[in-house]
């Protein structure tokens, strides 16, 4: 073709671009397709050397839209050792708000923090949003928190709803019940490493975090392990937060490198062999609108 040249316009036809303009691309324009089946349509678009753009249509099933994953036996870690009699779905909650987070309180495994009525409001929001959920059993923390959210969403169901001391939350000594200001203010040192170096934060030879670790793997034996395919489980932030690592395989080291907001929720899928794979994290949609989840 010449310079300056235009290029011959083809026969029209469903998916014929327009012309382009010289100096300027321009992306061409696409009909929609009406197809009478539910398969869906996606459309790939690669430019040729005439300036002109050439577009394939490829149907593909609705199940396969989304590009979930096939497999993944022996990509993990598993977190029984053991094989299941099948495969898991597990949705984490964490508790609503409490009295002393909306004070700015170190909690801890401390009994005397309590649900809120905005947490309360928050935690009606989890359980609107699982309305259309099926779960076989409720595992929940016994710390009061935790039991009044877990009662909550569980209100009305015959399936069992069961306490492990397992999902408790990491016990901080002194510093529970303490501002978050007056601990810093008063144990500069011991706060500064709780906030900044948890995995190392040792009150009286115990490293807290640490044990967490061992904690959060007791949880998941006891919850994968119990009959069932999918569950719920409601606790607190820190043992959330050592429960997602140890299923990713992450160290203590880790340990702030996630977070979970209150009424936050979680997805992990497992399979027979123990190993977990995330799905959803900190999922928090619920709580700004009435959605519901689907999974």
């Amino acid at each position: 073709m010449g310079s300056g040249s235009l290029p011959t316009r083809p026969s029209p036809s469903a998916f014929s671009p327009p012309l382009p303009i010289p100096g300027r691309a321009r992306p061409p324009r696409l009909r929609s397709l009406a197809t009478g089946t539910n398969a869906r349509r996606t459309f790939s678009i690669k430019a040729s050397h005439s300036g002109l753009s050439e577009v394939s249509v490829q149907s593909l099933p609705d199940n396969e839209v989304t590009g979930a994953a096939y497999s993944f036996t022996g990509a993990t870690t598993s977190l029984t050792n053991k094989i299941l009699t099948s495969s898991k779905k597990i949705t984490l909650v964490r508790h609503g708000l409490s009295s002393w987070n909306a004070e700015s309180r170190v909690q801890g495994s401390s009994n005397l923090s309590v649900l809120t009525e905005t947490g309360a409001k928050q935690v009606e929001k989890c359980r609107d949003a699982l309305a259309n959920m099926k779960f076989d059993v409720c595992f929940s923390s016994p710390i009061s928190r935790a039991k009044s959210t877990a009662e909550i969403i569980w209100q009305g169901k015959e399936e069992p709803l069961v306490f492990l001391d397992s999902l408790k939350e990491a016990h901080l000594f002194f510093l529970e019940g303490m501002t978050n200001a007056d601990a810093k203010k008063q144990y500069p040192e011991l706060y500064t490493k709780w906030r900044e170096d948890p995995a190392n934060f040792r009150v009286n030879g115990i490293y807290p975090i640490r044990e967490l670790w061992g904690t959060a793997r007791q949880a998941w034996e006891q919850i994968l392990l119990t009959p069932g395919e999918n569950f719920l489980v409601v606790t607190h932030k820190s043992i959330l937060r050592a429960l997602i690592c140890t299923a990713l395989g992450l160290p203590p080291e880790r340990f702030r490198a996630i977070d979970v907001n209150n009424g936050g929720m979680c997805v992990f899928t497992v399979n027979k062999q123990g190993e977990a794979m995330l799905q959803a994290l900190n999922m928090t949609a619920h709580m700004y609108s009435n959605h519901t989840y689907q999974y």
